[in-house]
């Protein structure tokens, strides 16, 4: 089976070879490369590589060299083409049928980067004629140097419907329209004509440096004419695949450290020709997924500098809405937000590279962003605007696959909101020696006495009231917390009135201070099972709030599964069957939220033989005691 070399580039592409490599050995991050002991010989000091960017590993030490297929024959042992087979398979690609036409269909694809290759050569040589004085003018107006139109390829497209017919008569006129150079009417009762004509053209090349196609711009405004045209897709040329000037800026972000992703190719030029060889851009459309991933293989956070104007808003967010289903630890995106109606370009011209570093510098984070633009997206004067924000937030936050990310997101998120939809109520005036360090701080009489004595019948026994107890001790923490207490005093009309009582007192107070609610001395002797951590006075501040945080999550979820385990007790005489799956999922859950208890219990049992240990005198005296 004959399998061409364009199809082989695709295929090592669309694998990541760490992720190949790393289900048989344990790799270690080192830089943009991952380490590992060598596979193939015996060493103690990791010497093996993993690129992700270049597509090989590399041992310093044996002299072990390949990509993602030698790696499967060297060292799986597969024969070439189940190791083809394999890589295909996950990269979602059907392997070429050994058949003639699909040789000639390989033959067919080298052949067009010929065409390609020609008509590149062709335009740069029209550029340098009378007829392409207009668009030497253009580029000298736009302050593109000589040197910067030779390394970019620039050339002209003259006028003329026949004209690179003409110029390219060795190729067949069909392999000229596969190519993309010449179209072909539809209603068949014309004649093919040259795609573009009285343009400024710039040749559009793959990851290997190979015209693939082209973009062309008009020099003079023209009713009905695009300003901007590319080649259609062709064998050669995928738009969701592509990223514009890829080849240059691979080796350029791995001596910077980033890649920049701007709207266009004129944009991505300004920025090399200020010396930020680094950058790329899409075909014209939004990121893809593809895109996205090939960002990703060269930069665990490549930056986006779109145009400070709406639509450069919109597309950033765009954008990001792409990028959010797949963000992995490590890998997400850099957002820059230029000044109001400013291209790269503009910004550059006005106010030189310096300006434009300072803002590559310190991109804003994808959440800040997010926020950023949601909040700004509307009025937020009602209750129901409110919601809206949240609801907008949360829908964004739910397309996150990775778990941990998708939870950080939602808390971060959810504290800015709550920050803003609930501001902290106007202070009191200060009073000498009210809120001094270790004062205690006092609710309102009534709220105190709500406190105390739905804590000491708290419903659901010694952990309701430890847990309550707990946000007594960190009032700092119940506006954290907030959403969670709310959804548990839904479900449990009992503990309603203590979670409004203890919202009601942290909203009463200085949120600034970190001093304990005086209800915490009036509560009841708790069961020795219930003292946790973060009770506990030796904990450290920052640990305590974290078990905290974690009771607080158990003591929200147990109720939701029981109440979940109910219903599928009361569904058995109607569906036995799925009664009893959905039975023994929920008490697996239940269980693993036991074990969760458990480990809060031990911690704070661990943390107390720590303590015993490091102070013998201490210990001594207790037991004395």
């Amino acid at each position: 089976m004959a399998l061409s070399p364009q199809w082989l580039d695709a295929l090592r592409a669309r694998i990541t070879l760490s992720a190949v490599i790393g289900r048989n050995v344990r790799l270690q991050k080192a830089g943009r490369e991952f380490r590992a002991c060598c596979p193939f010989h015996d060493e103690k000091t990791p010497s093996f590589y993993v690129n992700d960017a270049k597509g090989f590993y590399h041992c310093f030490g044996c002299q072990a060299h390949g990509d993602a297929i030698r790696w499967l024959t060297d060292h799986q042992g597969l024969a070439f083409m189940d190791a083809i087979k394999e890589l295909a398979s996950e990269a979602g690609m059907e392997v070429p049928a050994p058949d003639p036409r699909a040789a000639r269909q390989a033959e067919k694809r080298a052949s067009l980067h010929d065409v390609t290759g020609a008509a590149q050569d062709w335009f740069v040589a029209q550029l340098a004629t009378s007829e392409g004085a207009r668009a030497r003018s253009y580029l000298a107006e736009r302050g593109i140097s000589e040197g910067t139109a030779r390394e970019f390829g620039f050339g002209y497209a003259p006028e003329g419907r026949q004209a690179l017919k003409s110029a390219l008569s060795s190729f067949s006129e069909d392999m000229l329209v596969e190519a993309g150079m010449r179209i072909a009417p539809e209603d068949g009762g014309r004649e093919n004509y040259d795609r573009f004509r009285e343009r400024l053209m710039l040749p559009i090349q793959d990851a290997r440096g190979r015209v693939i196609a082209f973009g062309g711009r008009i020099l003079d405004s023209r009713d009905g004419v695009a300003k901007y045209l590319n080649s259609p897709e062709t064998p050669l040329f995928d738009k969701g695949r592509t990223l514009y000037n890829l080849h240059r800026a691979a080796p350029a972000s791995r001596k910077a450290g980033r890649m920049v992703v701007v709207e266009g190719y004129m944009d991505v030029i300004a920025l090399a020709q200020a010396g930020i060889a680094e950058a790329v851009a899409p075909m014209g459309t939004a990121l893809t997924e593809n895109q996205l991933d090939l960002l990703w293989r060269h930069v665990e956070r490549p930056i986006l500098c779109f145009d400070g104007d709406a639509a450069g808003q919109r597309a950033a967010m765009k954008a990001i809405g792409r990028a959010l289903p797949l963000l992995r630890p490590g890998h997400t995106l850099g957002i820059v937000r230029l000044p109001s109606g400013l291209d790269p370009d503009d910004l550059l011209r006005q106010k030189g590279a310096g300006a434009l570093e300072a803002l590559l510098a310190e991109p804003q984070s994808m959440l800040e962003a997010l926020w950023d633009f949601e909040h700004a997206a509307g009025p937020h004067q009602t209750p129901e605007d409110k919601a809206g924000l949240k609801e907008r937030l949360l829908s964004h936050v739910d397309t996150i696959a990775h778990p941990d990310i998708r939870s950080l997101y939602r808390r971060d998120l959810l504290q800015r909101f709550s920050a803003f939809a609930f501001p902290p109520r106007e202070q009191r005036p200060w009073v000498k020696g009210e809120f001094r360090k270790g004062a205690i701080q006092r609710p309102a009489p009534d709220v105190m006495r709500t406190l105390q004595r739905l804590v000491q019948g708290g419903s659901r026994g010694g952990f309701t009231a430890a847990v309550l107890a707990g946000l007594a001790r960190f009032p700092d923490q119940i506006a954290r917390h907030e959403e969670a207490l709310l959804k548990l005093a839904r479900r449990d009309k009992n503990l309603a009135p203590a979670i409004d009582a203890l919202i009601e007192a942290g909203e009463s107070l200085d949120s600034r201070a970190v001093s304990p609610i005086s209800v915490i001395n009036g509560l009841p002797a708790l069961p020795d099972n219930s003292l946790f951590a973060f009770l506990d006075e030796g904990t450290d501040p920052d640990e305590a709030r974290e078990d905290l945080a974690e009771a607080v999550s158990l003591l929200v979820e147990r109720p939701a599964l029981e109440a979940a385990l109910s219903a599928a007790t009361a569904r058995f005489d109607r569906d036995p069957d799925g009664s009893m799956v959905e039975q023994g999922r929920l008490r697996d859950r239940l269980l693993a939220l036991d074990q969760r208890l458990k480990r809060l219990g031990r911690r704070r049992a661990a943390s107390a033989r720590t303590s015993i240990q490091a102070s013998p005198v201490s210990a001594e005296s207790h037991v004395t005691e």
